[in-house]
């Protein structure tokens, strides 16, 4: 069996003085008619094909160009997922430049400092929303010469610095007319170490970080993952987690590129079923919290049917659940057990998944936050192929993975093919291999204090790794809490417990130099008024509804739940169930719904000291 050094090499062969504009070339080339992306338009499906997608990267490189966009000069893109989002992306490689997304939620502080930390020389936007925050922040960013407005643009006709979309595309045009060789010239000039793009981490513990991801780290990374996930050529996406993380890049940007993919565009993440419906996805990747709403928006469903149908589902659900336990506990599935599981399977859980939109899903990937072992079961139990991975911006994506035939429940997997892990001496996950990125942009000694000079990443997450080779992540190194009785605890493990329930929306545990743990709990907004008519309550306000007798009780009964599941000093003694909803608009959420404990603790101060009093 070949060594994960020997794998790398390979995979090194074969990625080696290539770059991401020659896979794009390739698929116009190979697969010209085969659709490569679609969106919803004016309440209409439309498409591209491979070389129609080509097409249009071209006119939006050559418009670049004519903006002045040289070989490495960076590109600002901040907009949904839509077309001309990954358009404008890859016009910006094929002229040499950098394209780097910013989340849609940053505020005019955010963008100034990401856009001035790169140098950003043009901004694409999405409309005029945007633009405030970036005309407020123009006076700290002196290398912006031109924005570029997908709508919205007529409103600034006598602003010789700000374009529409068509206008980009017209000049585009205009410059090919004259040297239909502009682009092909510069994107020549790319290199394999060139900078494919810098993700900006979002920012849990500060300042965030710009992590620099060449050509190479991309193709190596995607070359590693087709050798680690048998995926089916031409697979189906949904694009609607923001493309300004690295797992929604990966995933349907680069992924799709590499498998020839088809690539439907959801650019508001509140409607995801419902592309889902109409993609009907072969490979999904999404962050716990969609499965979660996905589980609790079926439940809901099914506790409104009645008689045999409920019972059958129900039973069903059941069955799946305790056939996946049994085999992850290694145990054979009683052979009655085993019958009963194919036909429900066969009558009931088919039909579940088909409505989901989910029948025809090859594999299913949760990311980008822990996942609650229950849901993996759950969703495993009803047939869904889910399994968790672990990756980094830092590692370009995916690190570990686990697999069909490779599952481990409550770890998150092995590493990808060509890598290798180790644990340094605090129990500090490292990594090694083609997908550790080239450090962080302009920020030398943070570069070198996670970047090791043999090839190492300290990835800051505390793990252990069993005798199988899976890895199982304890916490982030920063977010241990470490109790006034001198007790490590990682919070996370307790917080996806109370989390599992559907009313309950976020979760922040407390206790960091205290006594006793303490939770801030949100309740979940779209789950709180089905969840008050099915128990005959009334729902007004999200303030009144929080403190109604019955929602603490259904509250306690989720924690007391959860601490039956964990060691005494990691009980949790007292919780404050909030009035307000957590997002990252209201900044107690970076963009990809992880915690801002900084800044958790500083807004709910009052409240968390009156449970210490």
């Amino acid at each position: 069996m070949a060594t994960a050094k020997e794998l790398r090499g390979e995979i090194d062969v074969a990625v080696e003085g290539r770059t991401i504009v020659e896979v794009l070339a390739r698929n116009a080339r190979e697969h010209s008619a085969t659709p490569a992306i679609h969106w919803r338009e004016d309440g209409a499906w439309k498409d591209l094909s491979w070389s129609q997608y080509r097409e249009r990267v071209i006119e939006a490189a050559a418009g670049f160009i004519s903006l002045g966009v040289d070989r490495g000069d960076f590109v600002a893109l901040m907009a949904a997922n839509r077309p001309e989002h990954v358009i404008a992306d890859l016009g910006v490689m094929h002229a040499a430049g950098t394209p780097v997304t910013l989340y849609s939620t940053l505020a005019t502080s955010q963008v100034a400092y990401i856009g001035g930390h790169c140098g950003a020389k043009v901004a694409v936007l999405e409309n005029l929303e945007f633009m405030k925050r970036w005309e407020a922040a123009k006076p700290e960013l002196p290398n912006l010469e031109y924005v570029v407005l997908l709508e919205g643009a007529e409103n600034y006709e006598t602003v010789d610095w700000v374009l529409s979309w068509d206008d980009l595309a017209e000049r585009g045009r205009t410059l090919l007319a004259s040297n239909p060789e502009a682009v092909d010239d510069r994107a020549a000039q790319l290199q394999p170490d060139d900078i494919a793009t810098l993700i900006y981490t979002s920012g849990t513990t500060g300042t965030p970080k710009g992590v620099v991801i060449t050509h190479r780290n991309v193709l190596w990374t995607v070359e590693s993952t087709e050798r680690t996930i048998s995926l089916p050529k031409h697979p189906r996406l949904v694009s609607f987690l923001p493309l300004a993380h690295i797992a929604e890049r990966v995933a349907s940007h680069y992924l799709g590129m590499w498998y020839v993919g088809e690539v439907w565009y959801c650019p508001d993440m509140t409607q995801v079923l419902e592309y889902v419906q109409e993609a009907k996805p072969t490979l999904f990747v999404a962050a716990p919290r969609v499965y979660e709403r996905f589980q609790a928006g079926l439940l809901a469903r099914l506790e409104g049917e009645e008689g045999l149908k409920k019972t059958l589902a129900m039973t069903a659900i059941k069955t799946g659940e305790d056939v996946v336990r049994l085999r992850q506990e290694g145990k054979p599935v009683p052979f009655l057990t085993g019958l009963k599981h194919q036909l429900l399977e066969r009558v009931v859980l088919t039909k579940i998944l088909d409505g989901l939109g989910m029948g025809e899903v090859f594999i299913a990937i949760s990311t980008a936050a822990p996942i609650a072992p229950e849901l993996l079961v759950f969703f495993q139990g009803i047939g869904l192929p889910l399994f968790e991975l672990w990756g980094m911006s830092e590692l370009s994506g995916p690190g570990t993975t686990n697999l069909p035939g490779a599952n481990k429940i409550g770890t998150v997997g092995k590493p990808i093919v060509g890598t290798e892990v180790k644990l340094a001496d605090d129990g500090e996950l490292m990594m090694r291999g083609g997908n550790v990125t080239a450090g962080y942009f302009k920020r030398p000694e943070d570069t070198a204090e996670t970047f090791l000079a043999d090839g190492w990443l300290v990835t800051g997450d505390i793990a252990e790794i069993d005798q199988d080779g899976f890895v199982s992540i304890v916490d982030r190194k920063k977010e241990l809490i470490i109790t006034a009785g001198g007790k490590n605890i990682a919070p996370t493990k307790l917080e996806g417990m109370i989390k599992s329930h559907p009313l309950i929306g976020q979760v922040c545990v407390i206790g960091d130099r205290r006594k006793f743990l303490t939770a801030l709990i949100v309740l979940d907004g779209d789950m709180a008024p089905p969840w008050a008519e099915r128990q005959g309550l009334k729902f007004d306000d999200m303030a009144t509804f929080a403190q109604l007798p019955e929602v603490q009780a259904e509250v306690q009964k989720a924690v007391d739940e959860a601490n039956e599941h964990v060691a005494r000093v990691e009980q949790l003694k007292k919780f404050v169930v909030l009035s307000d909803e957590w997002t990252p608009e209201t900044e107690e959420l970076t963009p990809t719904l992880k915690l801002k404990r900084r800044v958790i603790h500083d807004k709910y101060a009052q409240a968390i000291d009156g449970m210490y009093a």
